[in-house]
């Protein structure tokens, strides 16, 4: 598994991750199988958030964890916190709150990442740096992120707070196209042209934030994989992964891994097997004609 460094930290991360969202579902034997099949495939970073499962998913990775042959000191944790069903909230009370419950399920010391979940339209940037030093200086989080924020809000956040954004988190696929779009039809008249993301992926990568794609094969008619209603995009993954000995499913992750944002992929799959081969595409380098062809055949339009 290759690693990149996350943000500005030192952090060495696999440039695959675990998405924990589904992990409630499973018992503790399963989640068990699961906790080994990534770290068999070399994944060392678990992605989380207090509302997963409202809570029971960090329960039962933390359960997992014992049964499991992995070391905490060998992986990093990260979560997010400021969703509270129906509103958001960012305040210094709730954040705190939330990290002390998310620790606690979690049965660890310390979390290496959190992550703001989604902007809250009240903000107080100030609370933020205030929650954001002193979990940092009581050593409960080493690094802090966002979630689905735009550039304007990182940098309002970043006008108070002392520490790096080192990570944003946004849905990005080959079906979910946006932050890509836009740049292609710059200067055009096309829909493409509408940026809805205000430019997310340059700002990150002019900042060295690490962009995580979340639902990283997920479409509008549900995950596009061996799907009947994407037969183009599924051949097109299989023909391009027969040159790398991929399937189409690691295929799908390699285009995201091609990009030269140096991206952190998040799996979503509770499936041991289909973590494997997600993760298999680690390394492996399509050719610039390849992943253009893969993002034609998702029906994106090139200029």
């Amino acid at each position: 598994m290759k690693t990149i460094k996350l943000g500005k930290s030192q952090l060495d991360v696999s440039e695959v991750a675990l998405g924990c969202m589904r992990m409630n579902a499973l018992d503790v034997k399963e989640a068990t199988a699961v906790l080994e099949a990534a770290n068999d495939s070399g994944i060392n970073f678990y992605d989380h958030a207090d509302i997963y499962g409202k809570g029971e998913s960090e329960e039962r990775f933390a359960a997992a964890l014992k049964q499991s042959s992995l070391k905490r000191e060998n992986f990093l944790i990260q979560s997010k916190a400021g969703i509270r069903f129906g509103k958001y909230d960012f305040s210094k009370e709730h954040l705190t709150s939330s990290v002390e419950g998310i620790l606690k399920r979690l049965e660890t010391d310390y979390l290496d990442v959190l992550l703001l979940h989604r902007p809250d339209a009240l903000v107080e940037p100030e609370e933020v740096a205030e929650v954001f030093t002193s979990l940092q200086k009581a050593g409960k989080v080493k690094h802090f992120g966002v979630s689905n924020h735009s550039p304007y809000q990182i940098q309002l956040l970043e006008k108070y707070i002392e520490q790096d954004i080192v990570a944003n988190q946004l849905q990005l696929s080959v079906t979910h196209t946006g932050m890509i779009d836009a740049g292609i039809h710059v200067n055009t008249k096309d829909a493409n042209s509408v940026d809805h993301d205000r430019a997310i992926l340059d700002y990150c990568r002019l900042n060295d934030i690490t962009i995580q794609p979340w639902s990283p094969v997920q479409g509008e008619k549900g995950v596009f994989l061996n799907n009947p209603d994407y037969p183009e995009i599924n051949e097109v993954l299989s023909k391009v992964g027969e040159n790398y000995g991929m399937n189409n499913e690691a295929t799908a992750i390699a285009w995201l891994l091609r990009h030269p944002a140096k991206m952190q992929v998040i799996l979503g799959t509770m499936n041991p097997e289909r973590i494997k081969t997600y993760a298999s595409a680690s390394g492996k380098v399509i050719s610039r004609d390849e992943w253009y062809e893969i993002y034609r055949a998702a029906g994106n339009i090139v200029p």
